[in-house]
C-alpha cells in the first residue's frame, strides 16, 4: 500500500492506541492477537462486538496501521491496541504464554517454492506462535488461496497444533471479515478455514 503523507505525523503524535512491546500491557480479559490486520477491519469490529475481548492488531505496513487507528477512534474502543510491527519478532514482543487465540487471515501466499519460508503459517513461524499462545491456546487460519492452504495443512500437522475444524467454504452471518475477505464473498469465492488448539 503506498505511504499517504499523513501517516507518518498521524502515528508519531498517536498514543491512545499504538503500542512498541506488548510485554508492557496488562490485561485482565482474553488476548485474541491479528497477525497481519490489514487495515483492521476484521479486528475493530470484533472489539466492538465483544468487549470481554482485548484485542491486539500486528502490522508492519505503516499506511494500514494508521488506518486501523482511525477505526478504532471512530468506534471508541477501549479493548484494542495496535503494533506496528513484523511477526518475524513476535516471540521478543509478546511474554510466553500471555495470548489466547491468534488470527491468521489472508496472509501473502508466498506462491513461489523459494518463498515459502516467508509464509505465516510455515514452521519456524508456529514454534514462534506455540511459544506467545497459552498451553490451551488456538489459532484460526483463513485464506482464499487452496494450494496454499492445503500446503498449511502439511505444516501445522509437523507441529503441536491439532486441528479441530476445516471448512473449504467458510461464511457466518454477522461475523466481521476483513476487507480481503469481504471482496471474496462477494464474488463468490471460497474462504478456506481451519483452527487448531495447542496440545
Amino acid at each position: 500500500m503506498r505511504k499517504k503523507k499523513w501517516v507518518i505525523p498521524f502515528l508519531e503524535n498517536e498514543e491512545e492506541y499504538l503500542v512498541t512491546d506488548a510485554k508492557q500491557l496488562v490485561f485482565n480479559k482474553e488476548v485474541y492477537l491479528e497477525i497481519g490486520m490489514g487495515m483492521g477491519d476484521f479486528i475493530t469490529e470484533s472489539a466492538c462486538q465483544h468487549k470481554d475481548v482485548f484485542y491486539l492488531g500486528l502490522e508492519k505496513d505503516e499506511t494500514c496501521v494508521a488506518r486501523a487507528i482511525k477505526k478504532a477512534k471512530e468506534k471508541e474502543l477501549d479493548n484494542f491496541k495496535v503494533l506496528l510491527a513484523d511477526a518475524t519478532n513476535i516471540e521478543e514482543i509478546f511474554n510466553e504464554h500471555s495470548v489466547d487465540l491468534i488470527y491468521l487471515h489472508f496472509s501473502d501466499p508466498w506462491p513461489k517454492k523459494h518463498h515459502h519460508k516467508r509464509r505465516l503459517t510455515y514452521m519456524p513461524f508456529l514454534s514462534k506462535y506455540e511459544k506467545i499462545l497459552k498451553e490451551d491456546g488456538a489459532l484460526i487460519y483463513k485464506t482464499d488461496n487452496e494450494s496454499f492452504f492445503n500446503d498449511s495443512l502439511e505444516y501445522f500437522e509437523q507441529s503441536n497444533f491439532k486441528l479441530i475444524d476445516i471448512n473449504r467454504n467458510y461464511y457466518v452471518e454477522g461475523e466481521p471479515m476483513t476487507a480481503y475477505q469481504a471482496k471474496f464473498v462477494a464474488e463468490g469465492k471460497p474462504i478456506f478455514y481451519a483452527k487448531y488448539k495447542l496440545g
